[in-house]
């Protein structure tokens, strides 16, 4: 089976919102049957465990990911919109709630308590995301377009746990401002404004 069905589809959309919601413990398959109207039986079909489900959706989460950091770099290749881009699509996101917060941040939060499998796929989309923006570091500094004081790869963390960091406090705040109000000073001192 190349491409899962629909209802696996809308089992792990589910799936995503109730994490996003409340972790990886703050649901069940009951939770999940009575939102998109199915028994927990075909659930069990697509996923035969909860472990399954969400290493299923991590894996999905680094793919898509990959796709779209690829399609990122090509239609925008200069390390200084990378970065706003990538800022600005959390914001969005945030903004308008179709992603309040990064599932993989948020399983990250439960890392100690989590299953060794989707332990490791968080882990993966974790060293995904640092290496492709170590890769924008990398190359905004060789190019002279973003200012920064450690190496490529420190700053790509920093940057990282900075994004996560201002999820976090828009959510805790319940302000969709907070994020940008955090961002935007670490925006401005990467990127050298043109004298």
């Amino acid at each position: 089976m190349d491409k899962p069905s629909n209802t696996a589809d809308d089992i792990l959309a589910a799936a995503r919102s109730f994490i996003v919601a409340g972790g990886y413990n703050g649901f069940s398959y009951a939770d999940i049957a009575e939102v998109i109207g199915i028994r927990k039986a075909s659930i069990h079909h697509h996923f035969p465990s909860k472990v399954d489900l969400v290493q299923t959706l991590v894996r999905r989460y680094l793919e898509d990911a990959v796709t779209g950091m690829a399609e990122l770099e090509r239609n925008v290749p200069e390390p200084p919109e990378l970065l706003r881009t990538y800022a600005g699509f959390w914001a969005q996101c945030i903004e308008d709630a179709s992603r309040p917060f990064c599932v993989c941040a948020l399983l990250a939060s439960e890392l100690p308590a989590l299953p060794p499998e989707i332990a490791a796929g968080v882990r993966a989309y974790f060293q995904f995301l640092s290496g492709w923006l170590t890769g924008v570091f990398e190359r905004g500094a060789a190019q002279g377009t973003l200012t920064i004081s450690a190496a490529p790869r420190i700053e790509a963390e920093a940057f990282m746990a900075t994004v996560h960091g201002a999820m976090l406090s828009a959510r805790a705040y319940g302000d969709v401002l907070t994020f940008g109000m955090i961002l935007t000073p670490t925006l401005q001192k990467l990127i050298p404004t043109a004298d």
